[in-house]
């Protein structure tokens, strides 16, 4: 296997809406470069990247997967990426680790809800951008509507090098604005192209958009835009010059032209990779941070693109395959990394020796002898790492910057379909989260319920599936029980309660005054010991204040959680042989109980805040079905063509809002949502628990 050095390596993620043709463009460029022999269809379930059973069934990208080829001597490394939001944690690990994004747009429906969501992670994650109008050959394709609305929405730094000729069925030819030739390719899907002269009657349309990217090029640097205003032109090495430091530096976007099921553009869009994209050795250098006790403590170190510097490579992807095991993905920033070598995992100070090193192509392994800096590869059986882990030496300890993985925005509770699997589903949940850490699972102890929660249905849905392939346990999934709360709003200045049991042999004897009263909201729980003279010695007082701790955690009127109120215990009475701690608890206990009832109980609901994000015309449909939720709108603000919706929502109505905000937007609106605080509940909603719980209890004790 040939040994690339950075400077001839080009890190590249392919993002975008669901079926803008990432996975066709992955598929031409392996065809075109000589890596396959065959043309793969997603549609007939037989691409390089699109391997998973899950994918296959359903066409659709699910996992990032890590492709290479080889293209005029520069080593591609292409990560293609799942296009639909429920998996979109995928998208930011591969945009973490490529220099540049490849943007694709539709050429009829252009800019979509997951283009702007990439776009946005684009610009979080500092990534140089290239623009691909795909789907040319598409009836109906308006390039230059989608440029318009693109320029709009994204930046008005983006600009065509391309244009196409004959968009639509007849699409075949493509004018350049940098080389000003036709390309014209041949239309048997091999992807060659001849270069011709530009028609008479396009000529001065493409000197028009040529001036307007020389003009955009110069404006990228102070340098070049003197010698514009001076010339009135730059020369091809001034254009080219400009032109690859303003996408590395994020001042120009281009725009190009493909339609990449017909291998058309693609071998042209490699060649201006490898012209104009940053190498690993261009892009900005990795910042990182030394370890230390805590994060004030840790100082901030610089992680060059040296192959001869001390080895640093941060894992961004760990998938378990079968016959395999656990396979990490990283990216080498510094160094050269090779089979044998130890490193030092710095999130847990564990050594950890480096297996075969592999490169891939989908689900096809290379094993090679050493990965240099820049480059992308892959490392089975590692112990004790994870995705968002950095190794580096002992002599250069180094933690580079986590993935920052996005918020759930649904969860659901699973019930074993069978007995006894629960720690079988417990071990998968947990090695699926290790692949996965947008996916998060937790065991709630108050509500005995594991909640699983991602990025919508379809994502939870295909968890749940592996979990039944991978680690054979069926589960079924069911609306998650909601952490209420238990309060008070009157207070009750006298309450007693006399434990007494007589059984023959010593009794028991305990006897207490209490006094409730409600604490102000978020205040917790109060115990006061108000006893003068002894009437409760005080070695019993601490069993009073534990049996109305046990009455606070199981509830009173509902079954849950008592929060924010204030006991005084002020008066009591006891046995000289009776009494005991167990006596006293009971009284304590079912004290409280009593006073509970009497001083105003009420239910406390969790309250939510939800940023929903939606394009203009759905703005008065979601703001009307959050309404209907018993939500209250925060306020608003303008982003573009999208508005944004802050709103308080009660938990209870949040169940499947992911998934009827996307029915009700067409996909095209997101939400992302955190606990708030709590608040009382309307008494008639509050009343149902109530009786329910009520019934339940009857039923239990028959």
């Amino acid at each position: 296997m040939k040994e690339y050095s950075a400077e001839t390596i080009r890190n590249i993620a392919l993002v975008g809406h669901g079926g803008s043709g990432k996975t066709s463009f992955a598929e031409a460029s392996l065809f075109t470069s000589g890596v396959t022999t065959r043309f793969g269809k997603v549609e007939e379930g037989n691409t390089v990247s699109d391997y998973h059973p899950d994918e296959v069934e359903r066409q659709i990208s699910i996992n990032a997967s890590v492709l290479f080829c080889d293209w005029k001597g520069t080593k591609l490394n292409i990560i293609d990426t799942p296009g639909y939001t429920d998996f979109t944690g995928e998208v930011k690990s591969s945009l973490r680790v490529a220099d540049t994004a490849i943007v694709f747009l539709k050429a009829i429906e252009g800019v979509e809800v997951g283009t702007e969501i990439v776009w946005n992670y684009t610009k979080e994650l500092k990534n140089a951008v290239i623009v691909v109008v795909n789907k040319l050959n598409n009836e109906n394709a308006d390039f230059d509507k989608v440029v318009k609305t693109a320029t709009e929405r994204f930046s008005h730094d983006l600009i065509p090098v391309q244009f196409p000729v004959q968009q639509g069925l007849a699409f075949e030819s493509i004018v350049d604005l940098l080389r000003m030739k036709l390309l014209t390719f041949t239309r048997d899907g091999k992807g060659k192209y001849s270069e011709g002269d530009i028609p008479a009657d396009l000529k001065a349309k493409a000197e028009t958009m040529r001036e307007q990217l020389i003009e955009q090029i110069a404006q990228t640097d102070e340098k070049l835009i003197d010698i514009f205003f001076e010339k009135g032109t730059l020369t091809d090495q001034e254009i080219k010059q400009g032109l690859k430091q303003g996408i590395a530096m994020r001042k120009i976007f281009p725009l190009l032209c493909t339609a990449g099921s017909h291998n058309i553009g693609v071998a042209s869009l490699l060649d201006f990779c490898i012209d104009y994209c940053p190498s690993p050795t261009e892009a900005p250098p990795a910042i990182g941070k030394m370890p230390g006790s805590n994060h004030a403590d840790q100082k901030e170190v610089t992680v060059r693109c040296d192959p001869n510097g001390q080895p640093t490579l941060f894992v961004f992807k760990t998938v378990s395959e079968p016959h395999v095991g656990e396979l990490s993905f990283f990216r080498v920033y510094s160094g050269a990394v090779t089979p044998g070598m130890d490193l030092v995992n710095e999130s847990n100070n564990k050594v950890e020796r480096l297996a075969q090193l592999f490169i891939m192509n989908g689900k096809e392994r290379k094993e090679v002898g050493k990965i240099f800096a820049g480059d992308i590869g892959a490392v089975v059986k590692l112990k004790d790492t994870h995705t968002n882990n950095t190794l580096s030496s002992k002599a250069f300890p180094a933690i580079l910057p986590a993935i920052p993985f996005p918020q759930p925005v649904i969860s659901m509770a699973i019930v074993a379909k069978a007995k006894g699997d629960e720690d079988k589903i417990a071990t998968g949940l947990h090695a699926l989260h290790e692949e996965d850490p947008t996916f998060v699972m937790m065991v709630d102890p108050e509500l005995h319920q594991t909640v699983i929660s991602g990025q919508g249905e379809l994502h939870l849905g295909i968890i749940i599936k592996r979990l039944k392939a991978k680690y054979g346990v069926d589960v079924e999934m069911v609306e998650p029980k909601i952490p209420y709360r238990e309060t008070i709003r009157g207070r009750v200045n006298e309450v007693e309660y006399k434990h007494k049991k007589q059984t023959g042999g010593r009794g028991q004897f305990g006897h207490v005054w209490i006094k409730i009263e409600p604490l102000s909201r978020g205040s917790g729980f109060q115990f006061e010991n108000a006893i003068v003279g002894g009437v409760v010695p005080g070695r019993f007082v601490p069993a009073v204040e534990k049996g109305i701790i046990e009455a606070l955690q199981t509830g009173v009127i509902a079954g849950y959680k008592v929060v924010d109120v204030k006991v005084t215990l002020f008066d009591g009475s006891y046995h000289d042989v009776d009494s005991d701690e167990h006596s006293f608890k009971i009284a304590g206990r079912m004290a409280f109980k009593k006073g509970f009832k009497e001083a105003k109980p009420i239910l406390l609901e969790p309250i939510y805040e939800i940023e929903v994000i939606v394009p203009d015309e759905y703005m008065g449909d979601v703001m009307g079905d959050i309404s209907s939720r018993r939500g209250k709108i925060l306020g608003m603000d303008s982003d573009g063509s999208h508005q944004i919706i802050k709103a308080l929502v009660p938990l209870k109505e949040l169940f499947r809002y992911s998934t009827n905000l996307r029915s009700m937007t067409q996909g095209r609106g997101i939400h992302k949502q955190k606990f708030d605080h709590y608040e009382e509940m309307p008494r008639e909603i509050a009343d149902k628990i109530v009786i329910e719980h009520t019934k339940q209890k009857v039923e239990e004790e028959v």
